[in-house]
């Protein structure tokens, strides 16, 4: 699950200061990445090789969906695929500019 602050914003609570186009375009990129990373991770764990498995249900399940939503959000929090950023970099020429 991501969480974000309301549009207009950064950070939480209050006093929240408002947020830039730039600083917002790029927290849509992020959470976008962390989006097609979780269905990226779904989509490989989808795969059936034929194995019985020993445990499972649907408790195994919902801890598998939140590791991966986990790993997305950190993964796209820290920019090590960098598709956010590219993104970005891409959209912001279409940004009012600042002045």
């Amino acid at each position: 699950m991501i969480v974000s602050a309301p549009p207009g914003t950064i950070g939480a609570g209050h006093g929240a200061a408002p947020a830039s186009e730039r600083e917002r375009l790029a927290g849509a990129a992020r959470q976008f990445e962390a989006i097609l990373l979780r269905q990226m991770l779904a989509a490989a764990r989808s795969t059936d090789f034929g194995g019985d498995e020993l445990f499972g249900g649907e408790g195994e399940e919902t801890f598998r969906e939140m590791r991966d939503a986990e790993f997305a959000r950190v993964a796209s929090d820290s920019g090590a695929i960098g598709l956010a950023e590219q993104l970005e970099a891409q959209l912001a020429r279409f940004l009012p500019r600042e002045g």
